[in-house]
């Protein structure tokens, strides 16, 4: 399983936290410096089965900056997967990834059933 955040992040935290609270194991893997490949967004969109937009960081300051919420809707899918591949911060945080599944942000209810006790 591998745990895709950005350290400074609160719900990264607050998500790392749930998963040490279960003794989960997981490999972690800081999103700014390590940004995930068009390939793997491909993969992980793909087994979601989230709109791609889902695996954008709405709220960040990157994202308003390019005005993607009017650019978006114009934009084919690989030009999607090209911008978030060059830039993680423009990704959705934190993103699990495990065998069967893909979650992306951290909404607690979500992962409790993806990952019951």
């Amino acid at each position: 399983m591998t745990f895709l955040c950005y350290p400074k992040c609160t719900t990264c935290q607050k998500a790392e936290q749930w998963l040490q609270s279960r003794r989960v194991d997981y490999m972690f893997r800081d999103i700014k410096t390590q940004n995930p490949t068009k390939a793997e967004l491909r993969e992980w969109h793909e087994k979601s089965g989230l709109p791609l937009k889902r695996f954008f960081n709405t709220s960040g300051l990157q994202y308003r900056a390019l005005e993607l919420k009017e650019k978006l809707p114009a934009m084919s899918e690989d030009e999607q997967f090209a911008l978030l591949s060059k830039d993680g911060m423009l990704v959705k945080r934190p993103v699990l990834i495990a065998d069967g599944f893909v979650l992306v942000g951290f909404k607690q209810a979500e992962w409790e059933k993806a990952l019951p006790q």
